[in-house]
């Protein structure tokens, strides 16, 4: 016990320490009033300006100065990544968790000595892939316990195995003198320092010359360091050397939390949050035994393999994600997958289309900083992969803080959503502009999400074109074609309130010319189901186990992940939330799924939130107004089969075009990590 006691009692002492230090330093270096001269050749590289990396060599002394060379870097690139090879001792490790929070990473390892392995083939290995990963690497060519100025052979070596320049910095400002090995600078506050940067090395020249005579290469590295360090001496009032630049900066780490109102209120807010989640409970919105999930509490074990997290807010978003999902694990066999949702019927529809037991699921935290940290601490994503329009600036900020590779896909951005972020342009670029990639649905949400503040756009494609076909219990599907056999069926599927009352009567309508009609009422979200039976007149409902009679002419389909049970009973097909009187203003849903599965299609004028899916299938769809024009419509695709079955193939075609996109997209997501 007093063992554990002296251990924890280091600990508290260790991040106190870590902390005072942190603290410190970032204090001497804003306040330092810093001059840079850089080389033109150098600023690109330096700033990984169109993805460009290089290893960034600086003698060990003034490893302290640094990170002022990040805080310069880092706001001319939103893209940019920096790792930094430290040693494996207890030094190393405290250098590493100072600088952390500023996103200045490490790589643990160090040449072998006295045939001791201290990860140096291991930690070149990683240097080399973050350096082809578009990462700039940071290495100190006489670390980590010198001699003083002379360079051993790991940076060229560094240089010559990922085929990458060597950019040369040297600093100096108002401090003092530690007495160490390297007489590291140590920063004062209120002074004045200046950073020098020197052309790239080009490896592939040097390789060329090699072997030509006259100085070694590390030689000439040692020769040109120097040079920097007296660059970086000379009075800032002197000129710079040809083809550098000059420019006197006030530095200060980069703050990547896109709004601190939001955070602040997130933050005010956070008591009366479980509150709200126990009432979200009554009302069968939440699992009781998972409802601290939502506040960041893991439920189910991390594993210790590397992860990637994907995030769907509700059904839509989590049946579009279902290919790329499984595209990814068919690609990489060494990694787990983190499937977050906001909505219970989202988790279910999960579990019963993707059980993998590579994936684990769990509900998304509110977006509470404290929340979103303590998720991000248990579960460590390697990369993040949002879905359409699930931008939470909380945890969009931390997951920049911590360095965490961060892509949308079927980025999506309505019209009305847009003008919202406008108003909040500073929050929605800062959140943005830091996602490794956006791909966007459409060519117009590509566009609007590129105003907003997107930098790096991929190729358009909406994920929902590429799903296969909604899978079915192939037994079930043979039961009811025998228990319906002889009946018409049409489905109305994914309906919402206000709007199935005319469903109903279109039901009716249809009826005087089609008796032996049978119209499935499949409502968007399941819990109605019986409230929905009651309102129209105690119809059949299909989750308490009724089959209709033949004199039943609706029939309610309220079970979850059937879809594909339903679009293969009906030949004509439904589209809700999109009636005119439909409660919530309507929007529409996705129709990529009944038209992958032969059936014809309409719907009804309100279909704002799929403008694009519906405009490509605009030869196929058909639009009604009014329960008068649905139930016309369904009497025509009885009446003329041809007709329906040429609709239905025209929206097959377009629902099938892009099947080849989630391969795409899991490619760059996992080039994102290896």
């Amino acid at each position: 016990m007093l063992r554990a006691l002296k251990t924890d009692c280091k600990n508290v002492a260790r991040k106190a320490g870590v902390w005072s230090l942190r603290q410190y330093l970032g204090f001497a270096l804003k306040t330092t009033r810093w001059t840079f001269r850089v080389n033109e050749q150098a600023w690109p590289l330096l700033t990984s300006q169109n993805g460009q990396t290089a290893v960034v060599a600086f003698w060990h002394e003034i490893l302290p100065l640094t990170p002022a060379l990040w805080w310069w870097a880092e706001p001319q690139n939103p893209h940019i990544r920096l790792r930094v090879l430290i040693s494996r001792n207890r030094d190393g490790r405290m250098i590493a968790d100072v600088v952390a929070p500023w996103r200045i990473w490490s790589i643990a390892g160090s040449s072998d000595s006295k045939g001791k392995n201290k990860g140096g083939a291991a930690a070149l290995r990683r240097m080399r892939a973050s350096l082809r990963n578009a990462t700039l690497v940071a290495i100190t060519p006489d670390g980590p316990r010198g001699p003083r100025r002379q360079a051993q052979q790991g940076t060229l070596a560094l240089a010559k195995l990922a085929g990458k320049p060597i950019v040369l910095v040297g600093a100096t400002c108002t401090g003092i003198r530690l007495k160490t090995w390297d007489k590291m600078i140590f920063p004062l506050p209120f002074g004045r320092g200046t950073m020098a940067c020197a052309p790239p090395i080009d490896m592939q020249r040097h390789n060329q010359e090699e072997g030509s005579g006259g100085e070694t290469f590390t030689q000439k590295l040692e020769h040109a360091l120097d040079n920097m360090m007296h660059l970086a001496q000379q009075p800032s009032s002197m000129s710079s050397p040809a083809g550098y630049s000059q420019e006197r900066v006030a530095l200060s780490p980069l703050s990547l939390m896109p709004s601190r109102v939001w955070q602040a209120a997130a933050t005010v807010l956070s008591p009366a949050l479980p509150f709200f989640l126990r009432w979200r409970q009554t009302k069968g919105k939440e699992i009781p035994s998972r409802v601290r999930e939502k506040m960041g509490f893991p439920s189910r074990s991390r594993g210790t393999a590397n992860l990637i997290w994907f995030h769907a807010a509700s059904v839509g978003e989590t049946v579009s994600i279902l290919p790329l999902v499984s595209a990814c694990l068919a690609q990489k066999s060494d990694f787990q997958v983190l499937v977050t949702t906001g909505t219970v019927t989202a988790a279910r529809l999960l579990a019963q289309r993707l059980a993998h037991p590579r994936v684990v699921h769990q509900f998304i935290p509110l977006d509470v900083p404290r929340w979103g940290k303590r998720f991000l601490d248990y579960w460590q994503p390697k990369a993040a992969v949002f879905t359409e329009s699930e931008l939470w600036p909380n945890m969009l900020g931390l997951c920049h803080t911590r360095n965490i590779p961060v892509m949308l896909v079927n980025g999506r951005m309505s019209a009305s959503s847009f003008k919202g972020w406008r108003r909040m342009g500073r929050v929605a670029r800062r959140m943005l502009e830091r996602f490794a990639w956006v791909s966007a649905r459409s060519d117009e949400d590509a566009q609007r999400l590129k105003q907003l503040g997107a930098t790096k756009l991929l190729e358009t494609g909406d994920l929902k074109t590429a799903a296969p076909p909604l899978p079915v219990d192939e037994a079930e599907l043979a039961r009811l074609k025998e228990r319906l056999a002889g009946r018409r069926i049409f489905a109305a599927v994914s309906t919402h309130q206000g709007e199935e009352q005319q469903i109903a009567q279109a039901a009716k309508l249809i009826r005087r010319d089609y008796p032996d009609v049978l119209v499935l009422v499949i409502p968007r979200h399941p819990e109605r189901g019986a409230d929905l039976s009651v309102m129209l007149g105690y119809v059949p409902r299909r989750g308490a186990g009724q089959i209709p009679t033949e004199d039943d002419l609706l029939w309610v389909c309220d079970t979850l992940g059937e879809l594909g049970l339903f679009f293969r009973l009906a030949s004509c097909v439904f589209i809700g939330n999109s009636l005119p009187g439909v409660l919530g203003g309507g929007g529409g849903h996705n129709p990529f799924e009944p038209a992958r599965l032969d059936c014809a299609i309409s719907s009804g004028p309100l279909v704002q939130n799929f403008t694009d899916a519906f405009a490509h299938m605009a030869t196929g769809i058909t639009i009604v107004n009014t329960a008068q024009d649905l139930a016309a419509w369904v009497r025509d695709m009885f009446a003329n089969p041809a007709k329906r079955q040429q609709l239905a193939d025209n929206v097959q075609r377009i629902a099938t075009a892009n099947a080849d996109l989630p391969e795409r997209l899991a490619k760059h997501i996992l080039a994102q990590i290896w």
